[in-house]
């Protein structure tokens, strides 16, 4: 999930800024050592992220490219993994799942998969409008409508913190269920 200004950095703020939530609250609890780890991490990574995103964001100076992608992931997933909390992480991707879903007929070549996905710029009016690729952008910008890079940005950024949101009610309401 990628490829407008302001994104990559976005969302790994948000995810990140999410598992110190966790790691607070969690605290108290048998791992408190690993929650004290990853906590600790996450807050140089949350700093250093909050740089790059002022200078990813629309109109950006800074491409953070694959470099900044592998980073973070690699990141979350030291924490997640060395803080036992790989199933509770994996719920903070919840825009990046139904990506990969929407995606899957065209990465399974059922579909015509060109090498780039991203919407397209219309210059008559400014905006980013769907090019007809199944990624979430395209979606979003199917049923929003034309939207700038920017106003894409800030929404596809909202329903990363919805959704993170929805992963602290299923961890924390929904898990007992289940477990």
């Amino acid at each position: 999930l990628a490829g407008i200004n302001g994104l990559e950095a976005g969302q790994s703020l948000i995810i990140a800024c999410s598992i110190i939530i966790h790691n607070s609250i969690e605290m108290n609890g048998a791992l408190q050592a690993e929650h004290l780890f990853s906590m600790m991490c996450m807050i140089l990574f949350v700093a250093t992220t909050f740089g790059l995103l002022y200078y990813n964001w629309y109109p950006s100076s800074v491409f953070v490219g694959d470099t900044f992608t592998y980073f973070a992931g690699m990141t979350f997933a030291v924490v997640g993994i060395l803080g036992h909390f790989s199933k509770t992480l994996m719920l903070f991707f919840i825009p990046q799942w139904i990506n990969f879903l929407l995606s899957l007929p065209q990465l399974f070549g059922l579909i015509d998969c060109p090498r780039h996905r991203i919407p397209k710029y219309n210059e008559k009016d400014g905006k980013l409008h769907s090019s007809g690729n199944w990624t979430l952008l395209n979606a979003i910008l199917t049923i929003l409508g034309p939207q700038t890079e920017k106003s894409l940005a800030i929404i596809t950024l909202s329903f990363q913190a919805m959704c993170c949101a929805l992963a602290f009610y299923i961890r924390y309401e929904l898990a007992s269920y289940y477990y």
